[in-house]
Parts: C-alpha cells; structure tokens; sequence
C-alpha cells in the first residue's frame, strides 16, 4: 500500500506538470517532444524512488541521476516556465540516491540553480520565491514519501524474518531437547539390550536383571519424549500474555490485554498459556494482523481465552485452523478436549479473526460440598 500510494502522488504531480505544458500552447511538434521527455523524466524517477526495495531487481546506477539532471535542466532552453515543475524530483533523487554528506550541499545547489534558471526567465521576485518554495516542497515530499514506503517494507521483511526466528529457534529447542534427553537413555538401552542378549544363555537370572533396567530406562525415555513434544509444562497465561504483549509491541502491533481469570490450576494455566503462544505464532505466520486483543474470563468453573486479531483481510487467506490440516491448532483442540473444553476459529462479522479456547476446571471442594448440599 505504501508503495502504491507514493506511486500515485509521483503520477499526480508529473500530471500537473503535464497540464503546465498543455496551457503553454506550445507547437504540436515541441508539445510532443515535450510529453515524451516528462515521461522520461517520470520513469527516472520511480527507479530512484523505488532504489533500495525488493520492487526492482537492481540498483540504479548514479549515471542515471545525471541522466535525470539533463533532463530537468536541458529543455529550460526551449519549454522555459512550463518546465519550471522539474528541479523539486531531481532534488529528492539526490537525497535518496546519495550519502547526506554530499547530497544536502547538491540540494541547495540544485535550488540556487533554479533559481538562476527563473531569474533568467524574466519573472518577478515574488515568483521567484513560489518557486523556490514549491520547489523545496516537492522534493522532500518526494522523498519523504519514498523513505517512507521503503521503511515500511524493511518493517514488513522484519517481522517475517522474526516469525522465521522463533520458527527456527523452536526446531532448535526440540531438537536440543531430544539431543540432551533421550540421547543417553537410548544408548543405554542399545548396550544393555546387547548385554541381555549375551547372558540369556549362560546367565538368565542376570539377564532378567538387565530386562528391568531397560524396561525402566524405556519407561523414564518415554516420559521424556512426552516432554519434548509438549514443551510448554508449567506455563503461565499471565506471564505468556504480558510476553507476548512485549514482543507484539516491538513489533508494531497494538495489544490490548485483558485477564481476569484469576488463579488457575496449574495444567489449565498450561494449555490456555500454550493455546495463547500457539495461536500468536500462527498469527504471525499467516497474517499482518495490526491489532490484537486478549481477553480471558472465568464463569464458575468454565476458563473462556479469545485471541482475536485484524489481520485476515490483509493477506487475502484465512489462518490455519484444525480443518485446514494444521497440526498446531489439531494438537491444541485435542489438548483442550482433554479438559473438557473446545477450541474454536471463526471470522467475525466485524472481519476480525477469533480463537476462543474454553475449558472446564475441576470442581472445587466448595463447589462439590455445595452439589451434595442440594442433592440431600
């Protein structure tokens, strides 16, 4: 959009330059050349524009800013005051183009130089002055506009770039976790499997021995990688809110948090905390989201957390959910089925997209003397 936008003001202000030279009746031949050599100009000048994004495949040498200096100065010789609207794009050029040091003393230079240009053209001194005004103007809209639609794109690159992170660094995590965990539990079970076999034999009673060792060892790797696969034991959904308010701020995007679910127990605080982190990267995977809002409420003893964001309309798709294949939202609803909840995804009528996780905690003692109360 910022690309798109700083495209059109750069068409807008060459289309009042080409009014200039209809109202200067000029000769159909002149016209004409004249036409040709503002589009020469205007094409120039979205490649200097548009230099240091992804948009064009390559860097525009400096030759062409000379190009584009030829191009403004040269036909004052014979289109004179209907040219008058060039020297503000060549400015902007030389400040996107070049390095500050060299670029702002060319800028004022480029200005005193129309300014000769216009003197030289016989106009008062007033005009003189909307000259150099107007000059000024447009050449740092230009580049403002330009600078503008560039920072935005290298924001957009790195908030691409941190999701691929935390992609990355999970793949890290779970591969560190197997490393460290079940590296030694399967090489001791290797050995001893080797051993058993050789004691059956001769030694049986020592090879049972070294049966049960096994079995435990087998027992205590499957506890780990049960570990591993979870990842996310003892979470807190407070914490991971307020992280993830954090990283969402740096990130330019507002959060709005609201939880009021007091105090959870912990393997409720778990998966809502990882429904929460599991939710935001898919968010961060699958749209642009501006806005996010965090809710999570506790009636009785039903725990509801909305995770709902703006950013559907962005991309154009709709973020993964469990129907889709993903097997991060298949693997929450199912964690929230064990606690007798649901897990659902949606496209509000207001275009936003909505996560809800509802889960049900344990009756408490009160709530159960309070049951049998009224049963008796």
């Amino acid at each position: 959009m910022a690309t798109g936008i700083t495209a059109v003001v750069l068409c807008g202000f060459f289309a009042i330059a080409a009014t200039y030279l209809l109202a200067a009746h000029l000769h159909p031949a002149i016209l004409i050349s004249a036409i040709l050599l503002l589009v020469a100009t205007l094409s120039t000048q979205l490649l200097h524009s548009f230099a240091r994004q992804k948009v064009l495949s390559f860097r525009p040498p400096k030759a062409t800013l000379i190009a584009q200096g030829f191009l403004t100065y040269g036909p004052f010789l014979f289109l004179g005051r209907a040219w008058l609207g060039m020297p503000g794009f060549l400015a902007a050029s030389t400040l996107l183009l070049l390095p500050a040091a060299l670029a702002w003393p060319l800028f004022a230079a480029e200005i005193v130089a129309t300014d000769v240009i216009v003197s030289e053209l016989g106009v008062s001194p007033a005009d003189i002055a909307y000259t150099t005004v107007a000059t000024i103007l447009t050449a740092l809209v230009v580049y403002g506009l330009s600078r503008l639609s560039e920072l935005v794109k290298e924001v957009d690159d790195s908030r691409a770039e941190l999701a691929r992170l935390a992609i990355a660094q999970e793949r890290l995590r779970f591969a560190r976790d197997l490393h460290d965990l079940l590296g030694y539990s399967l090489s001791a079970i290797t050995l001893k499997c080797e051993l058993a076999y050789r004691l059956v034999p001769r030694q049986p009673d020592r090879a049972q021995e070294e049966l049960t060792e096994i079995l435990q060892t087998a027992r205590q790797a499957l506890a780990d990688v049960r570990t591993v696969a979870r990842g996310y034991r003892d979470m807190s959904l407070a914490v991971e809110a307020s992280t993830a308010e954090s990283m969402l701020s740096m990130l330019g995007v507002r959060t709005a948090v609201s939880l009021n679910c007091g105090e959870l127990p912990t393997a409720a605080d778990t998966v809502l905390a990882t429904v929460l982190r599991e939710g935001l990267t898919n968010m961060l995977r699958h749209s642009k989201a501006e806005n996010v809002e965090i809710t999570g409420d506790r009636i009785g003893e039903v725990v509801r957390l909305s995770i709902t964001n703006d950013g559907v309309g962005r991309t154009g798709r709709i973020p993964a959910t469990d129907a889709t294949g993903s097997s991060g939202i298949s693997n929450l609803t199912a964690r929230v089925g064990e606690h007798g909840g649901r897990l659902s995804a949606e496209i509000r009528e207001d275009g936003w997209f909505a996560l809800t996780a509802e889960i049900m905690l344990p009756a408490s003692e009160d709530t159960l003397q309070e049951q049998q109360g009224a049963l008796a």
